[in-house]
């Protein structure tokens, strides 16, 4: 069996929302589409405030008597009360069973059939491809000479790689547009489902501006430091994120950016010179040229 990377992700809790009203209580709710979802999957999906901004982020697990909930453990009595306070009489039953589980990302050639020798709830990441598979184990597994367990930073590594922001870490909660933590690229938010709490902020930012902050990839030729300003001469346009040694994510101006890079000048992180996602930069010109200057959005 090819070599299997795993990661125990202590930082995720689990909320646990059954009853016969768990669906109809969440798909009125968060950002992504539940319906027909299969028993066994999962969504990547937010609950924002009613202007829009995130609150919550987390995957939505499909199980026999309702979702499991994989979230930012510190956020997971929040949830649970913000649930609560929306459920009204619904028949849901809404409760924080992180004691319960140990939560498990499983990436590399080898994790799905790693995860065939396991006994534990699983889902594939669906944000993208290569972010494995993620377990939650009702207690660790037993140890496997065909798998060295890595350590969380292992873990952020992949996701640097594959630019995949985290709440908390790479965007503030309460503060960050879906579209700035790039839920729109990562198959968090539905454009086609009915309403819910923030939905026509959502709508506005995807049909009629222009978004031009974002969390994005950055890289130097030097150590990149977790929370420093990146800057456009004595201005500060973004901050940095999660970092990996000289590759880091950042949540950028990106209108900045770009002006930076038209009239030549550096942009920096500690006096030192970075580059930015030519992808992303890519995908801010083409917005610009499809949408009016007067959509941009502050």
């Amino acid at each position: 069996m090819p070599s299997a990377k795993i990661a125990r992700l202590t930082d995720r809790g689990v909320v646990k929302v059954s009853g016969a009203d768990s669906e109809k209580l969440l798909q009125g709710l968060i950002t992504n589409d539940l319906e027909r979802l299969a028993q066994g999957t999962a969504r990547h999906a937010g609950l924002l405030s009613p202007q829009g901004k995130i609150l919550f982020a987390f995957f939505a697990l499909r199980t026999p008597d309702g979702f499991l909930l994989d979230v930012a453990a510190a956020k997971t009595a929040e949830l649970v009360k913000r649930l609560t306070m929306y459920k009204l009489r619904a028949d849901v039953t809404i409760s924080d069973i992180s004691s319960g589980f140990a939560v498990y990302a499983v990436w590399n050639d080898g994790a799905a059939a790693l995860t065939q020798t396991r006994t534990c709830l699983h889902f594939d990441d669906p944000r993208h491809p290569a972010m494995g598979i993620r377990w939650l184990a009702e207690a660790p597994p037993p140890p496997d000479k065909q798998v060295v367990e890595l350590a969380h930073i292992d873990y952020d590594a992949l996701r640097v790689r594959l630019g995949v922001p985290e709440g908390g870490k790479d965007y503030e909660f309460g503060d960050a547009y879906p579209h700035e933590a790039d839920f729109d690229l990562f198959n968090g938010v539905s454009f086609t489902k009915g309403c819910y709490v923030g939905q026509e902020v959502v709508a506005r930012m995807q049909n009629k501006t222009v978004v031009r902050k974002r969390v994005v990839k950055i890289s130097a030729t030097g150590p990149l430091v977790s929370g420093a300003d990146v800057r456009f001469g004595d201005i500060a346009i973004g901050r940095v994120g999660t970092v990996d040694g000289t590759r880091a994510l950042a949540m950028l101006r990106l209108d900045r950016a770009v002006e930076a890079l038209d009239k030549d000048r550096n942009l920096t992180v500690a006096g030192r010179k970075i580059d930015i996602d030519p992808e992303a930069l890519a995908h801010y010109r083409t917005s610009i040229a499809a949408k009016p200057s007067s959509s941009l959005q502050s």
